[in-house]
């Protein structure tokens, strides 16, 4: 009967335990500071808003590429918190007019978020609007996505994530949109 009597107070605890850590796991505060904390706020509106961008957009970008690591690298050697290639990094450079680059100022989050919100930006004009084209063409380059355009009668509106034939772009892809929405729930209030 004791035994018995632990092992329904034990059933009980584990299951107040459970269910208070279902509720802190599910929490704004906890989702906000462990699971999509939103470090250079003001930096991603301040460019998002320059280039027309949404910033949660950006936001989940950043999230889905470095988790907000200014310093993380790519095992392929993209920099940064958008994960921009160093060529990349030299060509935007020359685009904004930037005479004084260095590869390694891809790791200040400035200008990493100012080069990375002005490329994104240009491949949201050249996809016009397409987010889902755009992202892909970030990640996969927009080389492969014109290609793919044209292999698959893909025009404009194309928004079927699954059709994206690289795993690892399609993947990115619905990576970056969902972080997005998170993004708005817990910060667009």
């Amino acid at each position: 009967m004791r035994v018995l009597s632990w092992l329904k107070a034990l059933v009980v605890g584990l299951f107040v335990l459970a269910a208070g850590s279902y509720a802190v796991y599910n929490s704004e505060w906890f989702q906000k500071k462990y699971l999509y904390p939103f470090p250079y706020q003001n930096l991603v509106y301040q460019y998002s808003l320059e280039h027309n961008l949404d910033p949660f957009l950006v936001a989940g970008l950043i999230r889905t590429e470095s988790k907000f690591v200014p310093q993380a690298v790519s095992p392929k050697g993209a920099l940064g918190l958008m994960q921009i290639m160093p060529e990349t990094g030299q060509w935007l450079a020359g685009q904004i007019g930037r005479r004084d680059f260095q590869v390694q100022d891809l790791t200040d989050p400035e200008t990493n978020i100012a080069f990375g919100t002005w490329y994104l930006a240009s491949l949201k004009r050249e996809f016009q609007d397409n987010e889902v084209l755009a992202l892909a063409a970030y990640n996969g380059g927009r080389g492969n996505v014109r290609q793919w355009m044209r292999q698959y009668g893909w025009d404009m509106s194309f928004q079927d994530i699954r059709q994206i034939p690289f795993r690892e772009t399609r993947e990115y892809v619905t990576k970056v949109l969902r972080n997005k929405r998170r993004y708005q729930e817990l910060y667009g209030k």
